[in-house]
């Protein structure tokens, strides 16, 4: 029960603060530029908390003691967190995390909003940041009944929460972004999609 509450507290922060009612009603107190950092600052606390209140469950669900599996799995953990990194990247790294916005503020000016855009990665899922986190949590040599709770948690989270973040989108780039959805799959990438070309903004 406490691994839940610190998960389902995680994605009520996550999922209330990401929605657009909130950054309107936090424009109403506090300068626009300080909103994605401090979203950010408040996930990281709550990942923090999951860190540091954790409560380990007894009992494996499978375990790989080969060196081979080992390596291999670790691997493939090791590249989700690659692929999570460089997804963000590829669209604009320090606008998500607030940076560019909050430098803006500091000389002065304003960061424009984000033009819709479809970089190599996202040409063949819509959302290869969260594949990478997924790959990154089920990609375990060693699976205890904790982690596969954790990994569970976070995978419905995911998915409930791309939902909303899918019906933010539509409303926020209307058919550019409906067209996108209809040619790329929103996780998997198979079968292969069709070729999404850049679109330019009006």
């Amino acid at each position: 029960m406490i691994d839940l509450g610190l998960i389902v507290a995680f994605g009520l922060q996550h999922s209330v603060m990401a929605r657009r009612r909130f950054k309107a009603a936090f424009g109403r107190w506090l300068p626009s530029s300080v909103e994605r950092n401090t979203f950010v600052l408040a996930s990281a606390l709550a990942v923090a908390a999951i860190v540091l209140g954790w409560s380990p469950i007894a009992g494996m669900l499978w375990s790989f003691d080969g060196l081979g599996p080992r390596w291999a799995l670790h691997g493939l953990s090791l590249f989700g967190y690659a692929l999570t990194v460089a997804s963000s990247f590829a669209i604009d790294h320090f606008e998500l995390f607030g940076l560019k916005q909050g430098w803006a503020a500091v000389k002065g000016g304003t960061c424009q909003a984000p033009a819709f855009r479809v970089p190599l990665l996202y040409r063949w899922v819509r959302h290869p940041m969260q594949l990478g986190i997924l790959i990154a949590v089920w990609a375990a040599p060693r699976m205890s009944w904790g982690h596969v709770l954790f990994a569970m948690a976070l995978t419905g989270y995911i998915l409930v929460g791309l939902a909303f973040e899918e019906r933010d989108l539509v409303e926020r780039f209307g058919d550019q972004y409906a067209r996108y959805r209809a040619a790329v799959p929103a996780l998997l990438p198979w079968p292969r999609p069709r070729p999404v070309r850049q679109e330019r903004p009006a």
